[in-house]
């Protein structure tokens, strides 16, 4: 298809390809926080980590509020069906004109930030100024990032998304191997890798993007008609992720019990990254499409498509790492890092799980009942700080970990059960329960022999991988056929 100005609007792709591209980022994403996790624990103790964690709370709050919302709108209004000749407008009252506000808003922002820290006697720590300097970049950054994904540029989004993790990771180790062995100086590398993301987004925004000289105030105020109850969900989602880190310095007064959390949290978001972002990344653009097109039938179909294999991933990487996570933290990390094992078996296996709650509830937002979904977020939010308020005096990091679990737990149910029912789906009841068959044989195999004795993390790992294959894996691919079938299909597609 080919748009007005000469060039080639990018053919549209399954989900499958696009699941296929998010995940592998997602994969590589994943394994360079996988090397930069155990270098960052070594070098950095759990009271600089917990430095990091905690500033990287408020970074993530500044953010969802100076987005406005954006973000979302551009999902949800992109041009599917008309994109050649609606685009440059969309990009002018959708993507730049919402930029240019917030940049307005944290300039004004920033200037008073400067004024309580110059003339108001507070004196912030350097590496909140940092997170700070960071909030443009990163709204910048998100936003071009979330027109990539609504257009479909899932190769785009995937190599540079890559290419920045890896930056991240080279210039943060580097900063901290080298300079000093603090948080400020792993903050300096995470910022000089988003200035040069930011210049390629840049130019690939002045190559690809066509602004209208026209500003529609009507299309930014739909933006935020739309956009600012998500907004809220945003930065309750945040605290949702993350309340227990600054509840638990504010109970106890502790980075250390903050960096034991954050470690173990650090670790099941990189799960989170693999089993949930890539699946949204890829489900929810296509499925907006579908609901354009084909209506409710056509998403449910999609889902009964993704939620088939994801039932049988999800169970099998819950129970492993509810069984080993604790293992998988010392080898990683070191004997010192032990206390964050537990933190990482909940809070992994707890992500491993959710997609199928999320994509099988998902519909509210297609009905454009965002404020709906903003107030289960809120309830959730309010239930882990209750939770954590009697936990942690308690139970200290482990009682933020069980906290967050609840609240996610509710948070998840909640949406599913709200899902208007022509959109509701829950994954095949054939792939459940052999799922969870073979994730109780390994379950009990596991906690009857004791992993055989053994001391060494690794060697307990990698006998729990060997029981892991004999009793989930290959069980569950000679239980049930269409599984075998759609791994088949995968091969040849991948052949092909």
């Amino acid at each position: 298809m080919s748009r007005e100005d000469g060039t080639t609007a990018p053919r549209k792709r399954s989900v499958g390809a696009h699941y296929l591209r998010y995940s592998s980022a997602s994969l590589l994403v994943m394994v360079a926080g996988l090397v930069s996790f155990p270098l960052l624990t070594r070098l950095l103790d759990n009271t600089q980590y917990g430095i990091l964690g905690y500033y990287e709370t408020w970074l993530m709050i500044g953010v969802a509020v100076a987005k406005l919302g954006a973000q979302h709108a551009i999902l949800r209004f992109y041009p599917y069906q008309d994109e050649a000749r609606a685009l440059p407008g969309f990009a002018t009252n959708m993507f730049l004109l919402p930029l240019l506000v917030s940049c307005g808003i944290w300039a004004v922002g920033i200037t008073v930030f400067a004024c309580v820290d110059w003339f108001g006697g507070v004196s912030f720590s350097p590496v909140l100024w940092m997170a700070v300097m960071m909030v443009p970049l990163q709204v910048f950054v998100s936003l071009v990032q979330m027109v990539l994904r609504a257009g479909e540029h899932s190769g785009v989004l995937m190599v540079t998304r890559v290419a920045w993790r890896w930056l991240e990771l080279v210039l943060m180790v580097g900063a901290v191997a080298w300079l000093e062995r603090s948080a400020m100086a792993a903050y300096g590398g995470k910022m000089l890798a988003a200035g040069i993301v930011v210049v390629f987004y840049v130019y690939w925004v002045r190559k690809h993007l066509s602004f209208s000289r026209q500003l529609d105030w009507s299309q930014m105020r739909r933006t935020l008609g739309y956009g600012m109850p998500l907004v809220v969900n945003e930065i309750a989602t945040v605290l949702l992720i993350s309340i227990g880190r600054l509840m638990l310095k504010g109970i106890t007064g502790d980075f250390a019990a903050v960096g034991i959390f954050t470690i173990g949290y650090s670790l099941a978001l990189q799960v989170s990254l693999l089993m949930s972002a890539a699946l949204s990344e890829s489900f929810i653009p296509v499925a907006n499409r579908s609901w354009e097109t084909g209506g409710a039938e056509a998403v449910r179909a999609l889902k009964a498509k993704v939620l088939f294999p994801m039932t049988y991933a999800s169970v099998g990487i819950a129970v492993a790492i509810g069984c080993i996570g604790s293992e998988a933290v010392q080898a990683i990390s070191g004997a010192d890092k032990a206390p964050s094992g537990a933190v990482f078996a909940w809070l992994g296996a707890l992500y491993a799980l959710y997609p199928l709650l999320e994509i099988g509830g998902y519909g509210l937002l297609l009905h454009k009942r965002s404020r709906t979904v903003l107030y289960m977020t809120l309830a959730a939010t309010a239930l882990n700080a209750l939770l954590n308020l009697w936990l942690i005096p308690a139970h200290g990091y482990l009682g933020a970990t069980w906290a967050t679990v609840a609240s996610f737990s509710v948070l998840g149910f909640g949406l599913y059960l709200l899902c208007p029912r022509d959109l509701r789906y829950r994954p095949d009841l054939r792939a459940w329960s052999v799922a969870g068959g073979a994730g109780l044989a390994f379950v009990l195999a596991v906690e009857g022999s004791g992993l055989f004795g053994l001391a060494s993390p690794w060697a307990r790992l990698f006998a729990a991988g060997g029981l892991w294959v004999l009793l989930y894996v290959l069980p569950v691919l000679m239980l049930d056929a269409r599984l075998r079938d759609l791994a088949r299909h995968w091969r040849t597609r991948s052949a092909a």
